[in-house]
């Protein structure tokens, strides 16, 4: 797992986001901004990049630009701003869902997530978040922008904690075939993309525009990616997932701060049989080359273990099988 994850998001364990609490703003407002030197940049990276790499090819994102969380009180229709998380720049803590103001009870809210997006593309990611000028683009999204993230690409990605019938995570050691941590530990994810809801047009063609008013459209990608990624990494069949439930959103500084939703997802398979369909290989069965499971046992403990930080109010990095997460 990457050693370099702190959390944009995090909502209550017991108050995880179902699809319908998901909304999203989508505007070009919300696209990265640009200047002259790093376009050319950009340009550069990509032709090296296609260059070496011939196969590689330039597919839309979706752009996370912000999120802002609201509280619903149950009964008659009241929505109060809760918090808008900022993305967090390196070293601070995530904005966290679990702690609304004071008002109704727990039981009497419930929340509701706002995404703001705009579109983005892999090359622009490979020039930005994934160069050697990250950052100092950041550094002059700073200053110009007081937005650190403001000139980088941001790709929304998705990621998925699977527990199989047996109550254990699924882990997959990624393969060196794949450009981001390679040979190391992750849960199965991947992005939402633009291309599924714009048939016909061409990725370099895709813009916010052709986005308006399949804002409803663009939710059910972001949650249907999650466990199509699923079935094509891990090989299991879709129809043995549950609907993904949104845990958080979690920054990679390894990649200047890149965002991905993080989902709970639950598989009617046991775990042997999850081992076993994973070993007949699926689409993207070349992205890993080993199957891992967390087991019930060390869940427990890592569960005890925050549980007491939580309680001691430690606000420091804690080290968990190499991902650093800050806990509040």
């Amino acid at each position: 797992m990457d050693p370099e994850v702190s959390l944009m998001l995090l909502c209550d364990p017991l108050q995880a986001l179902g699809e319908n609490q998901i909304h999203v703003e989508i505007s070009d407002r919300f696209n990265r901004q640009t200047f002259p030197e790093i376009e050319q940049h950009i340009e550069a990276v990509w032709s090296d990049r296609v260059t070496k790499e011939p196969w590689l090819f330039n597919g839309a994102k979706f752009r996370l630009h912000s999120a802002a969380i609201s509280a619903v009180e149950k009964g008659p229709a009241a929505a109060q701003a809760v918090r808008e998380p900022e993305r967090s720049p390196r070293g601070e803590g995530p904005q966290s869902a679990d702690k609304p103001p004071a008002g109704p009870s727990r039981a009497e809210r419930s929340c509701a997530l706002t995404l703001r997006l705009g579109l983005t593309c892999y090359k622009d990611y490979l020039g930005t978040n994934w160069s050697r000028e990250a950052e100092r683009l950041q550094s002059h999204g700073r200053n110009e922008c007081a937005d650190p993230q403001a000139f980088l690409a941001q790709p929304l990605g998705v990621g998925a904690v699977v527990a199989t019938a047996d109550g254990d995570i699924v882990l997959l050691r990624r393969s060196h075939k794949v450009a981001e941590a390679a040979g190391l530990l992750d849960i199965p994810g991947g992005h939402p993309e633009p291309k599924m809801l714009c048939p016909g047009v061409s990725e370099e063609a895709i813009c916010a525009e052709l986005l308006q008013g399949k804002e409803r459209a663009v939710v059910s990608e972001i949650f249907s990616s999650v466990c199509a990624e699923i079935s094509d990494e891990v090989n299991v069949p879709v129809g043995s997932l549950s609907r993904p439930l949104l845990m958080g959103v979690a920054l990679n500084h390894t990649s200047a701060g890149r965002p991905s939703a993080e989902f709970y997802v639950r598989c009617a398979l046991t775990t042997e049989e999850v081992r076993d369909v994973y070993r007949h290989g699926g689409p993207e069965a070349h992205e890993s080359t080993e199957i891992l499971f967390l087991s019930q046992t060390i869940i427990g403990r890592l569960r005890l273990n925050i549980s007491y930080r939580r309680q001691t109010r430690c606000n420091k990095l804690d080290t968990i099988y190499g991902k650093r997460v800050r806990i509040i």
